[in-house]
């Protein structure tokens, strides 16, 4: 038996497997530098592994050869697929593809007299002062307008002339577009003119026809046509991705994680619904982790080398319908996050006037200046000039042919050069350690800003929260972003360093569907919201296709004041004054006020059905040292923080046993990150191998 949870992030692909297979274990011991395994009860084991991302000289696909590697299968043999019970995985080719705009090439297929509705959008400024308004580009190469019409009631004003439609598509065709995008006015409602296109375009012989009522049925032409047209671009690239993956794992079931953090087969996997694959990951492995370790309210930290993810939790999943991400705008469920570009890898600067930290990264490659491929200076070597980060604690992967470890010399050379610049500039005399210390201060203040953002500017007061702090370079900034928001508690777990890869793993099959209703919340509507829930839900289980298995519904409303547009989101109740009441309260923390006297229209309804996965338990460890023992520090290094030098022990993570708990400053160094326990705070281990930092 062989699981595969794996994670394709932009530097790289963090795989987690769970087996039962001895020999499997037996092979991977003799590499404990490259997999780290850790046995579970019931004689299971876990292998987590990390490998590039991009590395055209050596595999074609991290994923494929991680499972390879983990098999020791070499690169021409076919894997024996019935050893492997299940894939989960996470992707961001979808968002890369978007990222970079190489999707598929679209044709727009609209109403007459709308060719250019998506374009104008919806007059938005976000920069109000710029004098030059820069434009996203447009995802469709070509745009088809049709001349047909619904009203908003349902009566055909302008039937379809077949023929002309034909004509038009097969002039488009011919020019080699293979994806089409069909967007009608009123057709969320009224769908057989997109009904009639589609099945036209599909005889002409179209491979990507996404159509609007299925993509996004709810009102608003642009932001329906928007999701569509971003459906049309990637799904192409994704079924070329997930074909590519399949064929080389004939039989094998192959799951793919969705923006909303639920689990859906291969074959369903579309392009509106990858964006955030990844991130998603790691907010489901972060959440439930803490639920097993005990904590209900969680904020979850996410830092890696390019960017931070940060999402807030409390009792459910928080979604939002409407999301603008690299410049395309979408209406679908996609879990709330917020990202910021801000890692290891964002690049310092001193711009003659004040300190600078990213948004440009370094990346991997040529990566901080610490990386010995001539890179500028990152946050990663603010950390190394600090003493957080030492060389002999760090792989040595660096250098010409990847041995070697990271280079201190040309970070400190550096750092006193920096500062010679800036009293040259500003005639303030600063050490080399403290100009390091005033970027770190500033990267902080910047993440700690995008988890203000999801928590206190949305009313929610974060000292209560525990911070669930996981990525490679997460653990090394946790104490000093806790001490900024007043939070008094981290989680840090054992596989923090993989936790999306893990979360893959710990989710649960998902599938939502949605409707818009626009009408008043009334107690004679509630039996209209049944049928209609009812109808959902039938929907919704047919993707899953599991009739009889454990499952879940969750039935919601997004409700909003008339003659307003911000949607909440409450659970549907029989009783309307429960509705009512449940939105005022979520209104008054949002926004501090409420109105009475106004009506409550229904904007649209969601039904959620989730069907649960068995996971693994996490092992439990027991202490073996006398309760009077304290861990032995491997050595004592010199770290700068809170403005002087400290004599700071190290110790390895593997050392620590349960009830062990060390007083900052200290360091923790681990496999895959390490962990920097600030003065005033206190690092505990328990049975379950979690550490929590508590602020003394």
């Amino acid at each position: 038996m062989l699981k595969v949870f794996a994670d394709r992030g932009g530097t790289f692909t963090d795989i987690v497997a769970v087996t039962n297979n001895q020999a499997i274990i037996d092979r991977l011991s003799r590499h404990p530098e490259r997999f780290l395994i850790v046995s579970l009860p019931k004689e299971q084991w876990i292998i987590v592994y990390k490998l590039l991302s991009e590395n055209p000289e050596q595999y074609q696909d991290a994923a494929i050869q991680g499972i390879r590697d983990i098999m020791g299968i070499s690169g021409n043999e076919p894997i024996p697929t019935e050893a492997i019970e299940v894939i989960k995985m996470g992707t961001t080719v979808a968002t890369n593809a978007l990222l970079e705009r190489k999707g598929d090439r679209v044709v727009l297929i609209i109403t007459k007299g709308f060719k250019d509705a998506l374009q104008i959008g919806y007059q938005n400024r976000p920069n109000i002062f710029a004098r030059q308004i820069i434009l996203p580009t447009m995802l469709y190469e070509q745009v088809i307008e049709i001349d047909e019409r619904y009203d908003a009631h349902g009566n055909e004003l302008i039937p379809i002339d077949i023929q002309q439609v034909r004509n038009d598509l097969q002039a488009v065709y011919n020019t080699g577009i293979r994806s089409c995008a069909i967007v009608f006015m009123h057709s969320d409602r009224y769908p057989k003119h997109e009904q009639q296109i589609a099945k036209i375009t599909q005889e002409i012989g179209f491979t990507q026809i996404s159509v609007s009522h299925q993509v996004s049925p709810l009102m608003k032409l642009v932001s329906r046509g928007d999701t569509t047209v971003v459906d049309a671009y990637l799904t192409p690239i994704l079924r070329r991705y997930v074909n590519q993956i399949a064929s080389q794992l004939p039989g094998v079931k192959l799951m793919f994680m969705k923006s909303d953090g639920g689990l859906v087969a291969a074959q369903q996997f579309q392009g509106k619904d990858s964006i955030l694959s990844g991130p998603a990951g790691g907010i489901v492995g972060a959440v439930q982790t803490s639920k097993r370790a005990g904590f209900e309210l969680v904020i979850t930290f996410d830092m890696g080398g390019t960017s931070t993810d940060v999402a807030h939790f409390k009792e459910e999943y928080e979604r939002q319908l409407d999301s603008e991400i690299a410049g395309a705008r979408m209406r679908v469920p996609v879990l709330a996050i917020n990202t910021i570009a801000a890692g290891g890898g964002s690049i310092l600067f001193f711009d003659g006037s004040s300190y600078r930290v990213g948004p440009k990264s370094a990346g991997s490659n040529p990566g901080p200046a610490c990386y010995r491929r001539g890179g500028p200076l990152a946050v990663t070597d603010a950390n190394v000039m600090l003493g957080k980060i030492h060389p002999q604690y760090f792989p040595s992967v660096f250098g010409i042919d990847g041995s070697l470890p990271l280079d201190k010399d040309t970070v400190i050379q550096q750092f006193t050069q920096l500062a010679q610049d800036i009293q040259g500039a500003t005639f303030n005399y600063c050490t080399p350690e403290q100009v390091a210390a005033g970027f770190i201060a500033i990267a902080v203040e910047n993440m700690a800003n995008a988890i203000k953002k999801i928590s206190l500017q949305r009313g929610y007061d974060v000292s209560q929260y525990v911070l669930c702090c996981f990525g490679g370079a997460g653990g090394q900034v946790a104490c000093l972003i806790a001490d900024t928001l007043g939070m008094k508690k981290i989680f840090l777990h054992p596989y923090a360093g993989v936790l999306s890869a893990y979360g893959m793993g710990l989710a649960d099959v998902r599938a939502i569907r949605e409707v818009g209703i626009e009408q008043a919340l009334t107690q004679a509507l509630i039996p209209k919201l049944h049928q209609l829930m009812e109808y959902l839900e039938t929907q919704a289980r047919t993707e899953i296709n599991e009739v009889n298995t454990q499952t879940e519904i969750v039935q919601k409303i997004n409700l909003k004041y008339e003659g307003t547009n911000s949607t909440l989101s409450v659970n549907f109740a029989d009783d309307v004054v429960l509705m009512r009441q449940k939105f005022e309260n979520e209104h008054k923390s949002r926004y501090g006020f409420i109105q009475l006297e106004k009506t409550l229209i229904v904007e649209s309804a969601s039904v959620e059905v989730i069907q649960k996965m068995e996971t693994h338990e996490e092992p439990l460890i027991t202490r073996t040292r006398s309760i009077v023992e304290a861990p032995e520090a491997v050595e004592i290094v010199r770290m700068f923080t809170a403005d002087k030098w400290h004599d700071t022990p190290v110790y390895r993570r593997e050392d620590l046993q349960p009830e062990d708990s060390i007083n900052g400053p200290a360091i923790v160094v681990e496999k895959i990150s390490t962990i920097v326990v600030e003065p005033n705070w206190q690092a505990r281990l328990t049975e379950c191998n979690h550490l929590i930092l508590q602020r003394l």
